[in-house]
């Protein structure tokens, strides 16, 4: 046998596991770097607040499209992992299991019940969470240590809405407050009855949860005998839309104040423009009537899909910019050097510059820290008429 010198063994050996380690064994850099980042998404499709869900679920997805094509984060495409749990909790856990054995860093969630009852979990698995839900308790770290949440809480919304009623009416009115039959829909009513007493509003102030019926005009006759000439709704556009026909059927002289998740063009285009004139949205993401810097860039890609924003709506908006806000905080994890994990993400979130979205939510900046997961407090006040929105307060602040 020939004789190889001990020297020349090493070399080859040497070359043998920096060919391993160049294929990812050990977690190398070159493997880790072009890895593609999971994300996992749970959508409401076809539940029960689907009819704002999907475009919502669309944006998300097309910001993730979008990103790709551009390269990704840092060389990275992002992996999406959506599916619909139909506004079923426990169908939500499911997806979320599912979602941390195949290896997600963040979720992205959408309804009140299913964040609540993740919030524990997330904090568990230390994964960063942003969801559709606008609750209050998510924005604690204290309550909620891996949840973000973008946009004004339905809290805040709420005071902004008691805040211009107090105004418009001259500082006494009866407020009835009607809400989906859910923790979304009552997360802001103790709130607003609190806001109240504190800020000497001078309002009455009583909630009523919506039943799945084909018209509200029991609960409106309800709010009659308390005397209500504003309806704050806290629910998705389909209902309001049926309440602002019912209203208008009647000949009833309410106002309808649309918190975020009726306060947008399907609930003009559903409640149709006569049944929809005069009433006021409290809507934290703007409108494509509105024109905002921030929405140029989902304004080209949806030109390059043969659509539009104004065809798809404020919600796809809502959508693009919870996904952004999330790609921005991977982006600084990845920037600083750091394993890309829950815990990097959540400190990249809580510690990186604000977030410009070119005046599309709230005061056009989102900003976290470690004592606040509350992103943005502004909310823009619209009233409908001749079917578009008009603005008539930018960025109110409780």
């Amino acid at each position: 046998m020939k004789h190889i010198p001990r020297r020349a063994l090493l070399a080859a050996s040497a070359a043998v596991l920096l060919g391993l380690a160049a294929c990812g064994g050990g977690g190398s850099a070159a493997s880790t770097d072009t890895a593609p980042i999971k994300v996992g998404i749970i959508a409401d499709l076809t539940g029960a607040t689907g009819d704002v869900g999907k475009p919502y679920n669309e944006g998300m997805m097309a910001y993730i499209d979008w990103l790709n094509a551009k390269g990704g984060i840092k060389g990275r495409k992002i992996e999406a992992m959506s599916n619909d749990y139909a506004y079923q909790v426990p169908k939500a856990e499911e997806l979320y299991k599912k979602y941390v054995s195949d290896g997600a860093v963040v979720i992205q969630g959408w309804g009140t019940g299913d964040s609540e009852a993740l919030r524990t979990k997330v904090s568990a698995d230390k994964l960063p969470f942003m969801s559709a839900s606008y609750a209050e308790v998510l924005t604690d770290p204290k309550q909620a240590a891996y949840n973000f949440v973008v946009a004004p809480t339905y809290s805040d919304q709420m005071r902004v809405a008691l805040n211009w009623i107090a105004k418009d009416s001259g500082g006494k009115a009866e407020v009835a407050v009607f809400h989906n039959d859910s923790p979304f829909g009552t997360a802001p009513v103790a709130d607003g009855q609190k806001w109240i007493t504190e800020k000497s509003l001078g309002l009455g102030f009583k909630a009523y949860p919506m039943p799945k019926t084909p018209n509200f005009v029991g609960l409106l006759s309800q709010a009659q005998s308390q005397g209500a000439k504003y309806i704050v709704i806290q629910n998705v556009s389909s209902p309001a839309a049926q309440v602002a026909k019912d209203i208008k059927a009647g000949n009833l002289d309410m106002k309808i104040v649309c918190l975020n998740w009726c306060a947008d063009e399907l609930f003009v285009k559903t409640a149709g423009a006569e049944n929809a004139e005069g009433h006021v949205m409290v809507q934290p993401f703007a409108p494509a009537s509105a024109n905002k810097e921030g929405s140029k860039a989902i304004e080209e890609y949806l030109k390059s899909k043969g659509s539009s924003l104004d065809a798809k709506g404020l919600h796809y908006a809502q959508g693009w910019y919870t996904m952004d806000v999330m790609a921005k905080g991977i982006e600084k994890a990845l920037a600083g050097g750091a394993k890309l994990t829950g815990e990097s993400i959540k400190a990249a979130l809580e510690s990186m510059d604000a977030v410009d979205t070119g005046g599309v939510v709230g005061t056009g900046k989102i900003k976290f820290s470690a004592d606040s997961h509350r992103g943005s407090t502004g909310s823009g006040i619209y009233k409908i008429q001749g079917g578009k929105f008009v603005e008539i307060a930018a960025n109110q602040v409780p």
